[in-house]
C-alpha cells in the first residue's frame, strides 16, 4: 500500500489531542542474553532493542451531548518467546476517560484479524474518537483523505485498547535488524528474527503473545478488577475464542463479555477454501444466503424480491435442505434433479442456469465476484460485495483483486500514519507496518483445542470447542456476534451456523446474541450501520458490567 502524507493541520479541528512530553521507555523485566549464543536473537543491548516506548496525549469529544476528556496513551509491550526471552514488541493505543474510577470501569480489547493485520481499521473506522470518511459501498474520494470526531465512540462507557498484533503496527518480531551495522552479523540475527516468528505466526501462538499482552496491561494501568471485554474482527474473532480460553485457564481472568464481529472459527467452512477438502459442500451452503443477498443488491434477480430478510430466510431454507441434500449426493444426483437444483439457483443468486451447472453446482467466492458483473465486465468485493470495479482480465475464472479492498486500504493507512506520529506520539522515523510480511507462509495453522493431547495438524483450524469450552466453565460469559449480509470473506450464515454447533446446553445457548447488518466484512463503513454497532456495543456493555457505566 502507498502511504501518501498531508497537511493534517487543515483536516483534525480544533478537538484533536495534542502529544504531551514523551515518558522515559521502560526497559523489559527479564535476564539478559549473551548475543553469543547462536539460538538466541536477543543481542547484548537487548535492554535498547526491548525497551518499551509510552506517549501520552490529551483530548476530547462529545458523545451523547456531554463533553468527555481523554488521555491517549500509545506505545508498546514487549512479549516474551517461548523461552521467557525478549522476543516482540506489540504496540498499542489506549484511551482512558478522565475522572470517575478508572479501576473497576469497563476496558475493552480490540483488534482486527488477518491473521497478521495491524488494527488500523477498527480503530479508525469504528471506535477511536476519530473516524476517517473513506466512502460507504463505493470508492470515496482520493486524497486529502477527511478525518472527523466520531460520536460512535463508546468511550462514555468503556476505555478503548486497540492491540496491533505481533508483527505489525509499531511493533515487531525480534531485534531492529536496521539498528545493526551491514554484514554477516545482521544476516544472523535476521535469520534469528525469522526463526522467532515461528514463536509467535501460529493459531496458538498468536493466543498466547494477546493473553501476555493483556496480563501485562492490566498490571501496568491498575485493571485487573475493571470488567474485561474482548472485540475481535475476522481472524480477531478466531483469536477471541483463543484468548478467552487462554486467559481463562492460564491467567485465571474471567470476560464479562465477548463481542465477535464478521466471525470464523472453523476453517474448514469458508468458501475460499473447500477445494482443499472436495467431499466437504457446506461451504457451498453456508455461503448462498450471501450470494442470493449479493444479487439482489446489484439487480441481478430474475424477480427481485420486495423485502431483503424474508428473501434470505427462504434462501437459508433452501441452502440447508434441498441444496445441501443434493450436493450430498456426490455423482449419484441424477441429471433431473442437477438441472432443478440449477434452475433453482440462478432464481436465488443471478447466475446463468448452464454455468452453475457446468460448475457441478458449486460456486466458490472468486467465481462468484467474477461472474456475478461480467457482462460488465467488473468483479465485486470479497469482503464487500457491494463494491464493483474493472475487471483484471474479463476472461478469469475468480477475481483477481477485492475492489473493496483496494477502495479502503489507502485511506485508512494514510490518515493512521499522520495521526499516530502527530497526535499520538509515535515516533516520526518508526516503520509502520499494516499488514505482516510474508506471514501466510508462515503462519502456523496447527491448533491444540481444549482437552486434546496434541495440535491437530490441519491447514483448517477450528477453535469452536474453545468458546464452547470457555462459555461452560464461565457460564456468567455473555457473547454478541454482528456480521454484514454482504460479505463472502466471512458469510453470516457461517457464523450463525458455527454458533448453533457449539453443543451449548440450552442455559447457555441464551448467553449468545446476535445482530446482522446491511454492509459487508467491515460494518462500520456505513454511517448508519456504524451507529447501530455503537448502540450494541453500549447495550451489551452495559447490561453485563454489573452498572458501571459514568465511573
Amino acid at each position: 500500500m502507498t502511504i501518501r502524507t498531508m497537511m493534517l493541520a487543515a483536516i483534525l479541528g480544533a478537538s484533536m489531542a495534542v502529544p504531551l512530553a514523551v515518558r522515559a521507555a521502560d526497559a523489559p523485566k527479564s535476564s539478559a542474553v549473551s548475543s553469543s549464543d547462536s539460538k538466541s536473537a536477543v543481542p547484548e543491548n537487548w535492554q535498547t532493542q526491548y525497551a518499551e516506548e509510552r506517549h501520552e496525549s490529551r483530548g476530547s469529544i462529545v458523545l451523547g451531548g456531554k463533553r468527555i476528556e481523554y488521555t491517549a496513551v500509545a506505545g508498546t509491550i514487549m512479549i516474551e518467546d517461548r523461552k521467557n526471552e525478549p522476543g516482540a514488541l506489540m504496540s498499542y493505543v489506549a484511551y482512558f476517560k478522565n475522572g470517575g474510577s478508572p479501576t473497576t470501569r469497563p476496558v475493552t480489547f480490540i483488534y482486527n484479524g488477518g491473521p497478521g493485520s495491524a488494527t488500523v481499521w477498527l480503530h479508525m473506522g469504528a471506535f477511536g474518537p476519530k473516524r476517517v470518511i473513506a466512502g460507504n459501498g463505493a470508492r470515496g474520494a482520493p486524497a486529502p483523505y477527511p478525518l472527523v470526531d466520531n460520536p460512535d465512540c463508546p468511550l462514555d462507557v468503556t476505555d478503548l485498547v486497540f492491540i496491533d498484533a505481533p508483527g505489525t503496527g509499531f511493533g515487531r518480531v525480534g531485534v531492529d535488524v536496521q539498528k545493526l551495522p551491514p554484514g554477516d552479523e545482521r544476516q544472523k540475527v535476521q535469520k534469528q528474527n525469522d526463526e522467532l516468528q515461528k514463536d509467535f505466526y501460529g493459531v496458538d501462538q498468536d493466543g498466547r503473545a494477546f493473553d501476555i499482552f493483556i496480563v501485562k496491561f492490566l498490571t501496568k494501568f491498575s485493571r485487573w478488577n475493571s470488567p474485561k471485554y474482548l472485540f475481535g474482527e475476522s481472524y480477531g474473532t478466531t483469536r477471541s475464542a483463543v484468548l478467552a480460553q487462554d486467559l481463562a485457564n492460564t491467567s485465571d481472568i474471567d470476560l464479562n463479555g465477548v463481542m465477535l464481529l464478521s466471525q470464523i472459527f472453523n476453517f474448514s467452512l469458508s468458501v475460499d477454501s473447500p477445494q482443499k477438502e472436495p467431499g466437504n459442500y457446506l461451504p457451498y451452503v453456508l455461503s448462498l444466503p450471501t450470494y442470493a443477498a449479493t444479487a439482489a443488491y446489484h439487480k441481478k434477480l430474475p424477480n427481485p424480491p420486495a423485502e431483503l430478510d424474508p428473501f434470505l430466510k427462504t434462501v437459508e431454507q433452501f441452502a440447508i435442505t434441498d441444496y445441501a441434500s443434493a450436493l450430498a449426493q456426490g455423482d449419484q444426483l441424477s441429471d433431473q434433479d442437477r438441472h432443478a437444483v440449477a434452475e433453482k439457483l440462478h432464481e436465488y443468486i443471478g447466475l446463468p442456469t448452464a454455468y452453475i451447472e457446468k460448475a457441478n453446482l458449486r460456486i466458490d467466492g472468486g467465481m462468484f465476484e467474477h461472474q456475478l458483473l461480467a457482462d460488465q465486465d467488473e468483479t465485486i468485493g470479497r469482503l464487500d460485495t457491494r463494491y464493483a470495479g474493472p475487471s483484471i482480465d474479463p476472461l478469469s475464472k475468480e477475481a483477481e483483486y477485492d475492489p473493496q479492498s483496494a477502495a479502503l486500504s489507502s485511506a485508512y493507512v494514510s490518515i493512521y500514519n499522520e495521526y499516530a506520529r502527530n497526535v499520538l506520539g509515535f515516533p516520526k522515523d518508526a516503520k509502520y507496518v499494516p499488514s505482516a510480511e510474508h506471514l501466510s507462509d508462515a503462519w502456523d495453522w496447527k491448533h491444540k483445542q481444549p482437552g486434546s493431547g496434541q495440535p491437530e495438524a490441519t491447514l483448517a483450524a477450528n477453535v469452536m470447542p474453545d468458546l464452547a469450552a470457555v462459555m461452560k466453565t464461565n457460564p456468567r460469559l455473555k457473547v454478541i456476534q454482528f456480521g454484514g449480509y454482504y460479505d463472502l470473506a466471512t458469510p453470516f450464515y457461517a457464523a450463525e451456523y458455527e454458533m448453533h454447533h457449539l453443543g451449548l446446553p440450552k442455559s447457555l445457548q441464551k448467553n449468545i446474541g446476535f445482530d446482522h447488518f446491511d454492509t459487508g466484512h467491515m460494518v462500520y463503513v456505513s454511517p448508519e450501520a456504524l451507529k447501530k454497532l455503537h448502540d450494541d456495543v453500549v447495550k451489551f456493555i452495559e447490561s453485563t458490567s454489573g452498572g458501571t457505566r459514568g465511573n
